[in-house]
């Protein structure tokens, strides 16, 4: 497989380089610059009939101390922000529109960043990879046609940094609350030219370094995360080469249990992760339950344009990840572990006190290529991508009190999963005339997954499925003046369960959604306004039942005919010269339309329910005030409503609404000689110090121990993820 993927490479780089020299244009009157090119096939434009958010490295800068990029997005529509160790740094999460992260599809450059198996992504393994960040665009809905796994309800594309004209080195510190800090420099060396009196054609080398350490709020929760960013570019009127690499290492204490009800009253900070009990019955916490994970990745890109019509780009990545997470387990079955009963002083031992390693081992390979046409009236894409991933998943015991006839390096459970996922797509604009834009998108996409060995259970896991999904889009932008357009788009989405749902279902399914989005924009010196009303119909939609799996995974199921009916509303506003004020907000309406619950062993059907952990009203607002250039400061506030942590709207799964406020203030100083600038940043977390809950889990639970993950045993159980009350961040940046 690894040849064949060369070779494809090979092939279409060669044909790329012979169209350079065959029709390279002389015309270097550029629109854009070739940097933005990298991501075009998977963004849209401000007129495009796509609901979207567009957020600039300079928006990001201003918060960016340490916490990760979920966080960093907060105070975008129809978003819901979480953290397991509670203070933003480690294990994040985002939801859109009350859709989770493995419905939401993230690239990098346009090459996919989700992970192949779980579909979702963890961005505790690129640390600080804000610092990296040009731009990114979050588009909310089923957005248009991308590359990697299908975009059903939300899409976040990233743009790494641009190149640099100018040399230029950065320091960067912060600290904060629960020991937390952060360390990064960055380096450019900028446009070495290549006899070029313009500088405008040339070599650029630049780079980050980073490590952001935090104690969190939660006991224990540590993160010790290490990160770097690379890249070697060549740039001339026409051609941007690009070779990245990037990557990072965690080291994260897990706190994925949560707590209980009680405890979250009495100790909201209590950690059960690592509990156990020594032989004199004493309560201890084993020092290393942690995660340990490692992700590189490789990433080429090229892009070519022979005119102000044609432009093309191609990208290769290969993306090596491993890792595991350790536990601590008391009283395990020898069975479990694939361990023989031993007998010592006459009495047979079959359980036994143990440490255990899970491993993920897994390699991912992608190749994408696009062209672009574009003149006054039509602007055309077509594009392709191919990836494959292996993963090897397998478990040892690295120490265990009765140790049987186990040898060192035994795999109690060996596995592996192999994923191919081709698509092609072919979308336009076209400018019917000064008034009326027509808006088409057409998506082919083949995937195959298959399974072998045994999972965790010890149980053979065999999966071989082949899906073929055909996703059409369309849609239509009305200019009504220069300042007001109306849009209406249509989208199909269709999207494959992940290695957790064939695991934890008997009969999975993949679901398809049905999107509706129509949108008004408005945009004036002093007022920008964006309207949007929005239907999602889905067919078999796989919801977060409230369950988490012995290893913290949510756990989703079939929900038959479901729905997410709602209207967004985001505004900036221009008060004075120095003030200005930029709320959002969305109402929405989620349900299944019929939910089926065991009650005293009778099925019953509940009828229509609210669709677990969608919030019927979510608002933000920021209050900006800048006196002066280089100084701002502002007031940033969250509600998100009451929401269930389960598809029954049990009363016992309810997370309550929450409304919490930051502080944030930022100082530009350019100095005369020594520094470019000088930026000192603060950030006060939950100024009025809200005790709130984001996220949690709910349901009945067979555990290994056949206990829920905080150790107690009940037929329903709640765990809440609290989060951290008011804490601050401070930060100092040096630029030369």
């Amino acid at each position: 497989m690894k040849n064949n993927f060369l070779f494809l490479a090979l092939l279409v780089l060669s044909s790329s380089a012979f169209a350079q020299n065959n029709q390279r244009s002389q015309d270097s009157t550029k629109t854009e610059t070739l940097d933005e090119v990298l991501v075009n096939a998977v963004r849209v434009d401000a007129t495009s009939p796509i609901t979207h958010t567009n957020v600039t490295k300079k928006e990001l800068a201003k918060r960016n101390l340490g916490q990760d990029i979920p966080i960093l997005l907060n105070y975008l529509p129809s978003v819901v922000t979480t953290s397991d160790a509670g203070a933003g740094v480690g294990y994040t999460g985002i939801r859109v529109r009350g859709i989770n992260a493995q419905s939401t599809n993230v690239t990098i450059n346009g090459i996919p960043y989700n992970d192949a198996e779980s579909l979702g992504t963890f961005w505790v393994n690129l640390g600080d990879f804000a610092s990296s960040v040009e731009s990114l665009q979050l588009q909310r809905g089923v957005g248009t046609s991308t590359n990697g796994a299908g975009a059903f309800g939300a899409s976040i594309n990233v743009l790494t940094d641009a190149v640099s004209k100018e040399s230029n080195g950065e320091i960067s510190n912060s600290f904060g609350s629960f020991n937390t800090r952060k360390h990064t420099v960055k380096f450019s060396t900028g446009l070495m030219s290549l006899n070029d009196e313009d500088n405008t054609k040339g070599v650029e080398i630049a780079g980050r370094l980073s490590n952001i350490k935090s104690d969190g709020y939660i006991d224990r929760a540590t993160s010790d995360l290490k990160s770097y960013f690379l890249q070697a570019s060549y740039v001339d009127d026409n051609t941007l080469i690009k070779a990245i690499t990037f990557g990072g290492s965690e080291l994260t204490y897990q706190a994925y249990n949560g707590i209980d009800a009680e405890t979250l009253a009495t100790d909201r900070t209590f950690n059960p992760s690592g509990l156990y009990f020594d032989d004199d019955g004493e309560q201890q916490f084993y020092d290393n339950e942690v995660d340990d994970y490692k992700q590189d990745h490789y990433q080429l890109h090229w892009n070519e344009r022979y005119n102000n019509m044609w432009s093309t780009t191609v990208g290769l990545n290969y993306t090596y990840g491993r890792g595991f997470f350790e536990q601590y387990r008391e009283d395990e079955d020898f069975a479990d572990y694939n361990l023989t009963p031993i007998e010592i002083a006459g009495e047979t031992i079959e359980t036994t006190d143990l440490i255990r390693r899970r491993w993920l081992d897994n390699d991912f390979y992608v190749l994408n290529a696009s062209a672009n046409y574009k003149d006054d009236a039509i602007n055309v894409f077509f594009g392709s991508s191919f990836s494959y991933y292996d993963g090897d998943h397998y478990g040892e015991i690295i120490w265990s009190e009765f140790a049987s006839d186990s040898e060192i390096r035994d795999r109690y459970y060996d596995g592996n999963g192999k994923k191919s996922d081709f698509s092609t797509f072919a979308k336009a604009t076209y400018r019917l005339n000064d008034k009326v834009s027509l808006y088409g998108d057409l998506q082919l996409r083949l995937v195959n997954y298959e399974t072998s060995g045994i999972n965790s259970d010890r149980l053979p896991f065999n999966v071989d499925e082949n899906y073929s999904f055909f996703n059409p889009k369309a849609g239509i932008t009305y200019t009504v003046n220069g300042k007001n357009s109306l849009y209406f788009s249509y989208a199909r989405a269709n999207r494959e369960p992940n290695r957790d749902d064939f695991e934890n279902n008997t009969v999975v399914k993949p679901e398809q959604l049905n999107d509706f989005e129509l949108g008004w924009r408005h945009n004036t010196p002093k007022l920008r306004l964006n309207v949007n009303g929005y239907y999602m119909l889905y067919n078999e939609q796989l919801v977060l039942t409230g369950q988490i799996d012995n290893v913290g995974n949510p756990i989703r199921t079939n929900s038959g005919d479901s729905y997410r009916l709602g209207i967004e509303v985001d505004a900036a506003v221009a008060i004075t010269e120095t003030f200005s004020i930029q709320p959002n907000f969305t109402i929405s309406s989620n349900k299944n339309q019929e939910t089926f619950e065991s009650v005293n062993g009778v099925v019953e059907n509940l009828g229509k329910t609210d669709i677990s952990f969608s919030p019927e009203f979510i608002a933000a607002n920021a209050f900006v005030f800048q006196p002066k250039a280089g100084f701002q400061m502002s007031l940033l506030s969250k509600f998100v409503g009451e929401q269930f942590m389960s598809n029954t709207e049990n009363k016992d799964s309810k997370l309550e609404s929450y409304f919490v406020n930051d502080f944030n203030i930022n100082y530009e100083w350019t100095p005369k000689s020594i520094f470019k600038s000088v930026v000192i940043s603060g950030l006060v977390n939950n100024i009025f110090g809200e005790e709130y809950v984001s996220n949690g889990y709910f349901g009945t639970f067979d555990f290994e121990d056949d206990t829920s993950p905080t150790g107690i045993t009940s037929d329903f159980f709640a765990g809440f993820y609290p989060q951290a009350t008011t804490n601050f961040l401070v930060g100092l940046t040096l630029r030369f």
